[in-house]
């Protein structure tokens, strides 16, 4: 199966030689239009606004959900996410489906490390909307090693559910905002 075209491979894969994971990202090509009209939905809703929040750690919410009716901009981008994620997994797309939420990260905050595999999870993905400079890497767990992945706007990160990762603080002045996916069987 080739890869979607619309879907490239950065210059510096984020998968290193020397882990057993399987980390792979993808820049999406006019990532940047997309990730302005996203944003511009996002920055204009207040926490209660989300139609849920979950993850309640180190006085914010983690996950913060829309309907992906009330953002137009994301529905071709999560189309993006599950053909790669097709491609990736070497499934066809039409058996697969995602779920996801928003992630904003405001100076001074953290996410602990966790895993994605609460259900029937085959990938999760993280998309980077927003990416101030010094807001904080990806720090993924393979075993022994720490895979330190620095993100980028406009890109996915793919890596397996069962995979402990965390995001280093944000030293940055403004919020860093992401967009976390769960791929599973549809």
């Amino acid at each position: 199966m080739q890869p979607p075209i619309d879907l490239i491979a950065t210059d510096d894969p984020a998968e290193p030689d020397w882990s057993s994971a399987s980390i792979r990202r993808y820049a999406v090509p006019n990532g940047g239009p997309i990730n302005r009209a996203i944003l511009a939905v996002l920055e204009r809703l207040d926490d209660q606004e989300f139609d849920h929040r979950s993850h309640y750690i180190g006085g914010r919410f983690e996950n913060l959900y829309l309907d992906r009716t009330r953002v137009p901009a994301l529905i071709p981008l999560l189309d993006h996410a599950i053909r790669c994620a097709g491609w990736i997994l070497d499934r066809s797309p039409r058996t697969l489906k995602c779920g996801f939420w928003f992630n904003r990260m405001a100076p001074g905050q953290s996410t602990s490390r966790h895993t994605h595999e609460e259900h029937d999870e085959l990938l999760s993905a993280v998309y980077y909307l927003s990416v101030p400079a010094d807001s904080g890497d990806l720090l993924l767990y393979d075993g022994p090693a720490e895979i330190r992945v620095r993100p980028r706007e406009g890109c996915f990160v793919f890596f397996p559910p069962d995979l402990p990762h965390a995001v280093e603080v944000n030293r940055a002045r403004l919020p860093r905002w992401s967009i976390g996916i769960n791929i599973g069987p549809a």
